[in-house]
């Protein structure tokens, strides 16, 4: 159902329309951003993308075992392509095995499930775990870093370069804030179902339990992950989500001082996000905006919509005060196929452009009957004419 702010668009053959609805409660005063003791960090809206707060965030740093979201990434994508299967049984190699660090402490020349391997990656943090994902998925490990790289590049993550699984100390291998925000962003919305591992508070392995090293996940109810992370180069690091109402956020905080630091810090980001923004949704893809006369058609008009339900990070409050614009097309011709970009909608506020997005058709238009067609071209012509 179209939101009561935009209720009043005309739908007509006019090519431009404004609707401005008036305020009906007290605007957000936002304040300047927190100012955090880490070396970058970033706040990010994670159903617009929109990036509320950063600093810097596109500094390369070593990421540490946030570099196990990107494992975790493409195990889920292994499983959801159906190459491999949470039931497969993995060989545990003498490098798994040895590895150091946080471990999950499988042993080597044992086998164990895909299912397990991944719980140890990201709720252990398991570097053994790492390597014997790595290796069951490409043959090595330095072939799952290929793979890794190549994953990076179509998630737009263009300052991220993986020399292992593991985030373990190595030359070259760096990544950014804002990499690590487009790669929780992904995790989130690519593969729910195993996005649900992130929130589990404990694991237990061959007899060992091991809790979650995320401590917001203990402290508050709405942070359901990601990721810390810990090398002396590196700091400590969280890539933490959290959802309140319809709002989900996303944080990173890189290069703090402690494992209570990075929690704080993160806390901070979230809490700041969900004081004065909000997530908010004025139009739905279900939602008919116009419906425009169409010439030379078997139908008169056909209605237009977006594409897909549209949102939008705005300050908390402000939505009474958008402003949105329909540009549709003056001359619309059959035949057309459902889908097609018949005009665009653009929504701003206080002068400022937040989104632009197609109106598209909602329904295909089949070419009218020859006579229908000559008598239409013979009204066009006409309307052409006199202006």
């Amino acid at each position: 159902m179209i939101n009561k702010t935009f209720r009043r668009f005309i739908a007509s053959a006019v090519t431009l329309m404004t609707v401005a609805a008036p305020l009906a409660q007290a605007r957000q005063i936002i304040p300047a951003p927190p100012q955090l003791a880490a070396s970058a960090y970033l706040l990010m809206d994670a159903d617009t993308g929109k990036i509320l707060v950063e600093h810097n965030a596109d500094e390369q740093l070593p990421p540490a075992s946030l570099t196990k979201m990107m494992t975790s990434y493409i195990v889920s994508s292994e499983i959801h392509n159906g190459d491999i299967g949470l039931d497969d049984m993995v060989n545990i190699s003498v490098k798994a095995w040895k590895m150091g660090g946080s471990k999950m402490f499988i042993r080597e020349g044992t086998q164990v499930p895909v299912k397990d391997l991944l719980k140890g990656v990201i709720v252990q943090s398991g570097n053994d775990a790492s390597v014997a994902l790595a290796e069951y998925v490409s043959g090595s490990e330095g072939a799952f870093a290929d793979v890794m790289n190549q994953q990076a590049a179509l998630l737009g993550m263009h300052s991220t370069h993986y020399v292992n699984a593991t985030g373990w100390p190595a030359e070259g291998h760096l990544t950014t804030a804002h990499d690590l925000s487009l790669l929780a962003r992904a995790l989130i919305n690519d593969y729910p179902e195993h996005y649900k591992l992130y929130s589990e508070k404990y694991f237990t392995y061959n007899g060992i339990n091991q809790p979650n090293r995320n401590r917001l996940l203990f402290r508050d109810p709405s942070v359901d992950g990601l990721k810390t992370g810990h090398t002396e180069a590196a700091g400590f690091c969280l890539v933490a989500s959290a959802k309140k109402n319809d709002m989900r956020l996303i944080s990173v905080v890189m290069g703090t001082r402690s494992d209570e630091a990075r929690a704080a810090e993160s806390q901070k980001l979230l809490t700041y996000g969900f004081r004065y923004f909000q997530t908010y949704k004025p139009y739905g893809v279900a939602d008919e905006l116009a419906s425009p006369r169409v010439w030379s058609g078997k139908q008169d008009s056909v209605a237009l919509g977006v594409a897909k339900d549209l949102y939008l990070t705005i300050p908390r409050g402000s939505e009474d005060d958008l402003q949105a614009t329909m540009e549709i097309d003056e001359i619309i011709k059959a035949p057309f196929d459902a889908g097609t970009e018949l005009g665009r909608l653009v929504i701003s506020l206080d002068g400022e452009e937040l989104e632009s997005v197609p109106l598209v058709a909602k329904e295909a238009v089949a070419e009218a009957g020859f006579f229908a067609r000559l008598w239409d071209s013979i009204k066009l012509f006409f309307l052409g004419l006199f202006g």
